[in-house]
């Protein structure tokens, strides 16, 4: 049931702001770089028999792989532009191999990774036999935030940017929390979460949520019964922007306000479009889509939009 004092006005347009495809990339979860100019992704080339972590310019030069063992899932530039973090199971392949899509067979054994900007001197961040993924970064750079799976249960964690100081940040008894993103304020985690009780059955309902940094004041910002999934803040620290289904399954990604609850859709294609990222300055969203994919094709190409006429950028 809906909260009674939510308060949303969807504007639903044909439209879109102007949108623009990267070249030679194909892939999802494309975050930028602090400068905007690249993204790193998690892609799957022609050569690939599984997804590994690339960097690419967002006009589409210099596309490099950064890791090639094991199987690779979301990642992130660090704030200081010469490091990068990633997810990959590069150091258990012996592990059941699981499946990053499916909460019920996520990858036991994938670790978190530092390394250079060309994958090189590489640290590992984490090391046991559980699922460690879902990874951001907190813009001040001082924080790394992450899912862990523990018998079945899914938690947000921190730690520092060396793998110390590891904290569970997340107790809850039914919820399954990831996902998550630290806003500009550096305090404020934002995350979107669905009930264990309800993982299978034909109608799973997922929210969005905040909470602070250290563990409290957590607090449900979606009560409409359906998908709210992929949460991005925007620089701006108010608006993010997040993916829900239109019947009948078509996923389309919103823009929310967080002190009004004010909504504007972004995309508008019979497609699947997801994975909404913003650039540090608030001018580009990222996304992933198959638009334009031929009768049968599911993958995914990368997109920037230019959602410079929003003003989503930082405030001062």
């Amino acid at each position: 049931m809906a909260n009674d004092k939510e308060q949303i006005v969807t504007e639903t347009t044909s439209f879109e702001l102007p949108v623009k495809k990267i070249p030679n990339a194909s892939g999802a979860e494309a975050y930028f770089s602090p400068s905007g100019k690249s993204v790193i992704f998690n892609g799957k080339m022609a050569q690939d028999t599984t997804h590994h972590v690339y960097t690419v310019n967002i006009d589409g030069t210099d596309l490099k792989k950064i890791n090639a063992l094991g199987d690779d899932a979301c990642s992130h530039y660090a704030p200081d532009g010469e490091h990068l973090i990633w997810t990959s199971t590069r150091d258990n392949v012996e592990m059941h191999r699981g499946n990053y899509s499916d909460p019920e067979d996520y990858p036991q054994g994938a670790e978190l990774y530092m390394s250079d900007l060309d994958g090189k001197n590489i640290v590992r961040l984490t090391n046991n036999t559980q699922y460690d993924a879902e990874v951001g970064i907190s813009p001040n750079g001082k924080i790394i935030l992450f899912s862990r799976q523990t018998d079945g249960m899914i938690d947000l964690w921190t730690m520092s940017p060396d793998g110390n100081n590891q904290k569970q940040i997340t107790f809850t008894e039914d919820l399954q929390e990831g996902g998550a993103f630290i806003m500009n304020d550096n305090k404020t985690i934002l995350f979107r979460a669905w009930k264990k009780s309800e993982e299978g059955q034909e109608k799973m309902d997922m929210h969005i949520f905040t909470i602070d940094i250290d563990g409290k004041n957590m607090k449900q910002i979606t009560h409409k019964s359906g998908t709210h999934w992929a949460p991005f803040p925007a620089p701006n620290g108010d608006h993010f922007a997040y993916v829900t289904v239109f019947p009948p399954n078509n996923y389309e990604i919103m823009l929310r306000s967080l002190k009004t609850g004010e909504e504007v859709r972004l995309t508008n294609n019979d497609g699947f479009d997801g994975f909404p990222t913003f650039s540090p300055d608030g001018k580009l969203m990222s996304f992933s889509s198959s638009r334009g994919n031929e009768k049968g094709d599911r993958s995914l190409k990368l997109f920037v939009m230019d959602v410079s006429s929003l003003n989503l950028g930082p405030k001062e």
